[in-house]
């Protein structure tokens, strides 16, 4: 035993209390505008489907077109690997594995377009089309055969098609409700919002609506949409997009990025409209700071070369789309928009591999931080939370296994919970 140490101290006990004291209002703001990750499922993309289009078995049809577009044009898992420059190691367990999930669960979640994929039509014939989206939801979630999160995208804020929106939201969600209530993984979607206040009237709109069906005030999220330069540069100089997300007044789920109306609003001429474009760089990236620790999460956007004709052109597309989601996935983009069928394939592929490819390392260095072992890499509180949420992201798309996880780490899926995301000032508390 060695020498007890004299703790000596200069400051009252007063001192520290004033301190907190005056930080009272500071701490109570850090907890309001950045409660931290939700801790809940975050889907790995979002498939718009027209307002006129969607059908009772379009998940299904999505699922078997993706399924036949490889058998025709990747019927096994080293053709599929070599399109898309896939390591050895990697080719059978991501083949098998996409095929799977588009057999299962070909869609994580799905936007019922009434905006630019639907258009202007008669009011009858879109409160038809609304009504009949609500109809094929609630029975979806009913029968078991929902992607896990559904719901629609209305017109925007904007003058010309303001009432138009409303209602439609108001017939879409009137009718959840008179089907038997709002399911746990509705989704909705404001377009082209370019100022705060639009936020606010979003938010007027549902506090109004679950007023008169005495819903839980705060039960309904939405996501904005980021389509405009003005919605990430203000005319004053601020960030637009940080101010809208206090404006949703804890409701904004998320911020997605539409890549070919910003990248239009930009001048950027359409060969060059891409998510990779230095202007998508940039947009994104102001997103991600502004959305960092309130719990909204950012999505990519898509790209419009569709893997369609012949199976060289396929191909291409293929690569280019597979490309782009692993790029988005490095950094941090973890959702992104696809538009058809054949983009599904690719999507899941780049996501599987992204996380079994870097699973092995994730995993040891989580271990060996939970067991305070050491290693070749000294990771940090901050660090153990990036590799659990590694894992969890990829346990919740199919790319990982629990089993697989469990053996190399030692950890149960609540233990990975609990490293993931403690709520700020709850350093205890696991983040579900």
């Amino acid at each position: 035993m060695g020498q007890q140490e004299k703790v000596a101290t200069s400051l009252a006990g007063a001192v520290g209390e004033e301190i907190s004291a005056s930080l009272a209002p500071v701490d109570a703001e850090l907890e309001r505008r950045y409660p931290g990750d939700p801790g809940t499922r975050q889907p790995v993309h979002t498939v718009y489907v027209p307002g006129d289009v969607f059908a009772a078995g379009t998940i299904r049809s999505w699922g078997d077109q993706a399924l036949a577009a490889l058998d025709e044009h990747a019927p096994d898992a080293a053709s599929f690997a070599a399109v898309l420059g896939l390591a050895d190691d990697l080719a059978e367990p991501v083949y098998s594995r996409v095929r799977a999930k588009l057999e299962r669960e070909p869609i994580e979640d799905l936007r019922i377009d009434f905006e630019d994929g639907y258009g202007n039509r008669t009011d009858a014939e879109e409160d038809e089309a609304a009504a009949r989206a609500a109809r094929l939801v609630a029975e979806a979630y009913e029968q078991g055969t929902a992607a896990p999160y559904m719901g629609i995208r209305m017109k925007c804020m904007e003058a010309p098609v303001r009432a138009r929106g409303i209602r439609t939201l108001d017939v879409f969600l009137s009718g959840l409700m008179e089907a038997g209530g709002l399911p746990d993984g509705l989704v909705l979607t404001l377009p082209k919002v370019t100022y705060p206040e639009q936020v606010t009237a979003m938010v007027r709109l549902l506090e109004a609506f679950e007023k008169a069906r005495g819903l839980t005030p705060g039960r309904i999220g939405f996501e904005i949409q980021i389509e405009t330069s003005q919605s990430i540069l203000a005319a004053d100089g601020t960030a637009t997009v940080a101010r809208m997300i206090q404006a949703a007044e804890g409701r904004a789920t998320g911020l997605h990025y539409g890549t070919f109306d910003y990248s239009a609003c930009l001048g950027v001429s359409a060969a060059h409209q891409a998510s990779d474009h230095p202007a998508a760089d940039h947009a994104k990236a102001v997103m991600q700071v502004a959305a960092a620790g309130t719990g909204v999460r950012v999505s990519d956007g898509s790209t419009n070369v569709l893997p369609v004709g012949p199976t060289a052109q396929v191909h291409d597309a293929w690569r280019l789309h597979y490309g782009l989601t692993r790029r988005a996935l490095a950094r941090a983009y973890y959702q992104g928009w696809d538009m058809h069928p054949g983009h599904i394939p690719t999507r899941y592929a780049a996501v599987f591999a992204f996380y079994r490819e870097g699973f092995e390392q994730a995993a040891a260095r989580l271990a060996r931080y939970a067991n305070r072992t050491g290693g070749d890499v000294m990771d940090e509180p901050a660090t153990a939370k990036a590799l659990s949420g590694y894992l969890l992201r990829g346990l919740d798309c199919g790319a990982l296994d629990i089993g697989e996880v469990a053996r190399l780490t030692g950890l149960t899926r609540a233990d990975l919970e609990g490293f993931s995301g403690p709520r700020r000032g709850d350093l205890t508390a696991s983040a579900q």
